[in-house]
């Protein structure tokens, strides 16, 4: 616990080193950098400071506002890392930086926004932030994850009033419950567009009991969660194991794919838990072990266990968003609605996923050793006899023998 409290308090520190203020908008880009333009809906209080756009404090209704977000050149950065700005205005050449904020009065101008937002494949990505998230870091978060996953969505960012403070948890918590009714009329909004083909709703640790409170009251009010809500991807889910259990059989069948980002190494979950009776947190479940092993197949959760990515000293609980490879895998699989575990064969699917992150080896059998991902995928289960089959020879052995294998056990 000395540990994590001491790891907290570097991130807070660092935290507070950050110049306030940077959402006031540049107006323009540098050369070569990315745009991400971006819909956003709060129940946070607006702030005097332009800058600051939002606090932490509640409101009772939605508020609305487009921010097109620069992202520095690719040569400049570290995919997986917001560049902040260390002084006032950010340099869009080297930094995170608004390049304009319009507030939308009215669904009208975001339907019109979203209508023109909506890529070739008409898709919507909504992501839900987590606990200790002040306003511009929730903006900054979801232009990083947008523009490193490469994904192929219109992004809406729905941010719930966090006082962006370690110290107020249950404050944070409570503001979840306050807008589960805003978040679900959201994504009726969403779905109700003719324009929309399908949704992915990704949720970061507090945000993910959010997401599936607002869920499972969709499924209350009009029998299933609708059909194109198609992906949930809950990472690092800051969630009771056992609550989650009754949100997801309350959400009932059909459901949508549901994937979680886990890692036993999460030190921020490893706190929560404490704080919580010691009853554990889904983003921390082994997914290998039982009970879980055999409740995930049974209910069709795919789990991604990503704590062989962990690093000293970190965290560890944005792991999917900060390591380069998972989270380009991120926009290519999961916010595209698809698995990660199914692929045209499981010696690609092993391949993908070590590329980059083990060290760069040019035989399956090699590549397949050092994957230092565990996945749970029922789909995967079933047809792993018949893919090793087609590996043949030493990469086969190298894939049902190796102890540090991708397990799709």
């Amino acid at each position: 616990m000395r540990r994590v409290a001491a790891a907290l308090l570097c991130l807070a520190l660092a935290a507070c080193g950050r110049p306030e203020g940077v959402l006031a908008p540049i107006g323009g880009a540098a050369p070569g950098a990315s745009l991400v333009d971006m819909l956003v809906a709060t129940t946070r209080k607006p702030a005097a400071d332009p800058g600051i756009l939002f606090t932490g404090e509640r409101k009772p209704d939605v508020s609305l506002t487009n921010i097109v977000v620069s992202v520095p050149p690719d040569a400049a950065r570290r995919v997986g890392e917001v560049q902040w700005p260390q002084q006032l205005p950010p340099n869009p050449a080297t930094d995170f930086a608004a390049v304009s904020v319009t507030p939308l009065s009215g669904e009208a101008a975001a339907q019109t926004w979203l209508r023109k937002a909506l890529p070739p494949q008409k898709r919507v990505l909504v992501f839900v932030h987590g606990f200790n998230v002040r306003f511009e870091d929730a903006v900054f978060s979801l232009a990083q994850i947008v523009h490193d996953s490469g994904a192929q969505a219109a992004p809406v960012l729905f941010t719930w009033p966090s006082r962006g403070n370690l110290f107020q948890y249950v404050y944070d918590r409570e503001s979840t419950n306050a807008s589960r009714d805003e978040l679900e009329t959201l994504l009726w909004r969403i779905v109700d567009d003719r324009d929309v083909r399908e949704v992915t709703v990704m949720a970061h640790s507090m945000g993910s009991w959010l997401v599936m409170e607002s869920l499972r009251q969709m499924a209350i009010r009009r029998g299933r969660v609708p059909p194109k809500i198609q992906s949930v991807i809950l990472a690092a889910p800051d969630l009771d194991v056992d609550v989650f259990t009754a949100q997801w059989l309350k959400i009932g069948k059909p459901r949508p794919r549901l994937s979680v980002f886990s890692s036993r190494e999460d030190r921020a979950l490893q706190v929560s838990r404490r704080l919580a009776g010691d009853v554990q947190r889904l983003g921390l479940v082994d997914p290998t072990v039982e009970p879980y092993r055999t409740q995930l197949e049974n209910e069709g959760v795919e789990m991604i266990d990503l704590t062989d990515l962990s690093r000293p000293g970190s965290l560890n609980h944005s792991k999917f968003a900060e390591n380069p490879e998972i989270v380009q895998l991120l926009g290519k699989r999961l916010i595209a609605g698809q698995s990660f575990g199914p692929a045209p064969s499981l010696g690609e699917r092993v391949g993908t996923f070590a590329m980059g992150v083990g060290q760069t080896v040019g035989g399956v059998a090699g590549v397949a050793v050092t994957a230092p991902l565990a996945i749970v995928d029922p789909e995967s289960r079933r047809t792993l006899d018949d893919q090793v089959g087609h590996l043949g020879g030493v990469a086969g052995d190298a894939l049902t023998s190796a102890p540090d294998v991708v397990k799709l056990q």
